[in-house]
């Protein structure tokens, strides 16, 4: 798995921004949520015992991980990062949502012992300088939004969510470490289990009349879960859990750094959204911070290489 494939994976799942941005136009964020995981959940879960019908069994044991995995990587995650797109433009939300590589940095520190060097540090600090510019332009409904100082809610509800998703690939980590489970297996039950959640909500505060889908929607919105779930559910979740057996998450969180530059062109060309050459500048400066805690990691001994597993086969 080289570090191509996993710019690949940054780059198909930035273009979720825009496609959940169109269908956000016939969907409310959380029944948007909720149907998407439980349908991507239930794929997943299906293909799994095609292929073994014992694999699909629970232990007590694991029960509380994969419920603490829905809850902040598909329950909370999404709904405040699809809350928070309906007011910002995708290349922005995806541009906010490179934050995470700041809270992997805490949460591997705290789980995994992973060191905070001083060029780490540096790397860091100057990746959240980056952020600022970005920060301060706000625009229509976001003004309307203001929370305090230059930061609006909507902008809140991205890190939020960047925060918990975070957080849930720190907790899949250890899962998969520990309780000796596939992600595949992980990511399956979290989405049926966190969907539900999501349903549930949705039941109270949408209008199901029958469905929270506006009227002549549906099959715009069946074409666009449908994509979502192929593109983000099905290929990047799955892809991102065996990339972590590689990489870790703080590595693979500021290599999606990239993403903004994707989410642009993505958003202009579906959402005919300009292109923002402050997102442009800001993700270079960004970038430079990710080559910093990449060389640092790296002579950490924390990301395995090519060379290294070689030597070791050789061994």
């Amino acid at each position: 798995m080289s570090l191509t494939l996993v710019i690949l994976m940054y780059a198909a799942w930035s273009a979720i921004f825009s496609i959940g941005k169109m269908v956000l136009q016939s969907s409310p964020p959380i029944f948007l949520t909720g149907s998407r995981m439980i349908l991507a959940g239930i794929i997943l879960l299906a293909y799994l015992f095609v292929r073994n019908r014992n694999a699909l069994k629970i232990n007590k044991k694991q029960l509380f991980p994969l419920l603490a995995l829905a809850l902040f990587s598909i329950y909370l995650t999404n709904i405040l990062e699809f809350w928070g797109l309906q007011h910002l433009s995708a290349a922005k939300t995806c541009f906010i949502y490179s934050l995470s590589p700041f809270f992997a940095s805490i949460f591997s520190y705290i789980h995994f012992g992973e060191k905070m060097n001083l060029q780490k540090l540096i790397g860091l600090l100057i990746g959240f300088g980056g952020f600022v510019p970005v920060l301060m332009l706000q625009t229509g409904s976001e003004e309307l939004l203001n929370a305090f100082s230059f930061f609006s809610w909507p902008e809140l509800a991205i890190m939020g969510a960047a925060l918990f998703s975070v957080y849930g690939w720190v907790l899949l980590r250890i899962i998969v470490k520990n309780q000796t489970l596939s992600p595949m297996y992980a990511n399956g039950y979290s989405m049926v289990f966190g969907g539900s959640m999501a349903l549930v909500h949705s039941f109270f505060v949408d209008s199901w009349n029958p469905l929270p889908i506006k009227e002549g929607a549906l099959l715009h919105f069946i074409e666009g879960i449908t994509l979502m779930i192929l593109v983000s559910n099905i290929i990047c979740y799955n892809l991102y859990g065996l990339m972590l057996r590689k990489y870790t998450a703080t590595f693979l969180s500021f290599v999606g750094l990239l993403s903004p530059f994707f989410a642009s062109l993505n958003s202009w060309l579906l959402l005919k959204e300009p292109p923002s050459w402050t997102i442009f500048l800001s993700t270079v400066v960004v970038i430079c911070g990710l080559f910093i805690v990449y060389r640092a990691e790296l002579n950490q001994g924390y990301i395995v290489t090519k060379r290294a597993i070689d030597n070791k086969v050789e061994g």
